[in-house]
């Protein structure tokens, strides 16, 4: 279980969120929503040691994580992809994935590498392309393998379909679901796609100037017309 409590965190200074709470269950796909400049990006980052947290508390199954570098906190089980430079383009595929398991035995990086191959198998044919050379949807897969390597608890993703086809935004989307099935996994999700994030999710929170201005199940939202139109777009029967 995944909990922010009360947290006001922002950038040196500049002051982003505002009491945000939240809570994020295993095996369930949290979805986070709002207008551009709403807060959304800086909650996973402050979820992530990225931030100025001025007031509140991060707990995963009890543990504080305010105040934790980052290093430690990713070395805890929390993952964080984020939307641009999830990936190191120079580097080919497979010195992407050795980047990432840096921390992890030989014996057990070569199991969990073949483990998440499986996923996506296209990578297997190019371990020794650089990313550069990938595709969006490639470079997100890619960056989903890097997170995988760790075996998080928490993976938190950014905008993952952002400047993807169509048809490569549904992919990512239904392995989010696929990943979300896996014991003990958390999900956190922010996305462009509000109506498609909040069809596979299971909660949603709605920020607007750095404030939790609903939260509820995906359902509720997607189905309070107000709340849809005003804040997200959405163009509600």
């Amino acid at each position: 279980m995944l909990k922010v409590n009360e947290v006001s965190a922002g950038y040196g200074r500049l002051q982003i969120l505002d009491g945000v709470s939240l809570e994020a269950e295993p095996n369930r796909i949290t979805v986070i929503v709002g207008p551009n400049g709403s807060g959304k990006s800086t909650l996973l980052k402050t979820i992530a040691g990225l931030t100025s947290i001025y007031q509140g508390q991060i707990t995963i199954d009890g543990r504080p994580l305010s105040g934790l570098p980052p290093h430690e906190i990713a070395r805890i089980g929390i993952a964080y992809l984020p939307q641009v430079e999830s990936t190191f383009t120079q580097l080919t595929v497979a010195e992407n994935f050795k980047m990432a398991g840096y921390t992890v035995g030989r014996e057990d990086f070569d199991t969990r590498l073949e483990s998440s191959l499986k996923i996506f198998p296209k990578l297997s044919s190019y371990l020794e392309t650089k990313v550069s050379r990938l595709s969006g949807g490639e470079r997100q897969m890619v960056a989903m393998t890097m997170a995988l390597l760790r075996k998080p608890s928490v993976i938190m993703f950014d905008e993952p379909t952002a400047n993807l086809a169509p048809i490569v935004a549904t992919q990512v989307l239904d392995t989010i679901t696929y990943l979300s099935q896996a014991p003990g996994i958390t999900i956190l999700l922010v996305e462009q796609n509000a109506s498609r994030a909040l069809q596979i999710g299971h909660r949603a929170y709605l920020l607007a100037s750095g404030r939790v201005i609903f939260q509820g199940t995906t359902k509720e939202l997607l189905g309070h017309k107000e709340l849809g139109r005003l804040y997200l777009g959405l163009n509600i029967a």
